[in-house]
């Protein structure tokens, strides 16, 4: 009999600042490797913008879902995992998970893991890796995480995430997003109501990318730093994404664990 071929498809919105990647997609893929030794590892990037800005400045070509789901097809991959990096089951997973379904009669068989906040488990597995990042945050400053937003009914996720990080950590941690609710202008309302001495900017996002070097700490005034610092805060700003930290690496190893038990 011969072996089955298994791969994992780790799917991410992608970056096309390489110092960024490296320390996250790429650190994520390397987990995968080491955790997975009997998988191949390919990558896709769902954003066709970035993937055509990077071909076109560094003349490297990354693979779309179709693009990978193709290659592996081509490989004799025989059993696929989908594991996206992203933090919603939004948008972007929707578009994935309908590209590589364009595939089922191609692999034996193609299993979906989930994006990161896909759970109140995942809430708590979340702030449990934030707090390990930040644990001298004291009760008379804030710690404002910037994430994303989007338009997919999916967003409420983050209001709920704000919830839980007061319920389980403090009063003093909020969630906010940069195209979404909650906005900056709740993010202010919250931190006056508070009146703490200090204010830190961090991105929820996997990648401190462009949102965060310009929306949250740029120095255009409607940057979420030179608000803060309008409204009299002293701002500190944590330029690391999310995948940055090692624990939240683990929930994407955990979540495409439990793809392979479906």
């Amino acid at each position: 009999m011969t072996e089955t071929k298994k791969a994992i498809l780790v799917v991410s919105f992608g970056t096309s600042i390489n110092e960024a990647r490296e320390k996250t997609i790429d650190k994520i893929e390397e987990d995968f490797r080491r955790a997975f030794p009997d998988y191949a590892i390919y990558r896709a990037w769902t954003s066709k913008m970035i993937i055509r800005k990077i071909l076109k400045r560094d003349g490297i070509r990354i693979m779309t879902v179709t693009d990978a789901m193709e290659k592996m097809a081509a490989d004799g991959i025989q059993e696929v995992i989908v594991q996206p990096t992203h933090i919603l089951n939004g948008v972007e997973n929707d578009i994935m998970i309908e590209e590589a379904g364009c595939f089922a009669d191609q692999f034996e068989r193609i299993r979906f893991g989930n994006a990161l906040l896909s759970s109140t488990a995942d809430n708590l597995a979340v702030i449990s890796a934030i707090k390990k990042e930040f644990p001298e945050i004291s009760s008379n400053e804030a710690l404002i995480f910037m994430g994303h937003g989007t338009v997919h009914f999916t967003n409420t996720v983050y209001a709920a995430l704000d919830f839980t990080l007061k319920d389980y950590w403090h009063n003093n941690i909020f969630m906010g997003t940069v195209e979404a609710y909650p906005s900056i202008d709740t993010m202010v309302k919250m931190v006056n109501e508070l009146k703490p001495e200090k204010v830190h900017l961090a991105p929820f996002m996997i990648v401190a990318g462009d949102h965060a070097i310009n929306d949250m700490a740029g120095d255009e005034e409607d940057s979420w730093r030179r608000i803060f610092e309008k409204e009299g805060y002293e701002v500190v700003c944590h330029l690391k994404g999310i995948g940055e930290y090692p624990a939240i690496r683990r929930i994407f190893i955990d979540h495409a664990r439990e793809a392979m038990e479906q």
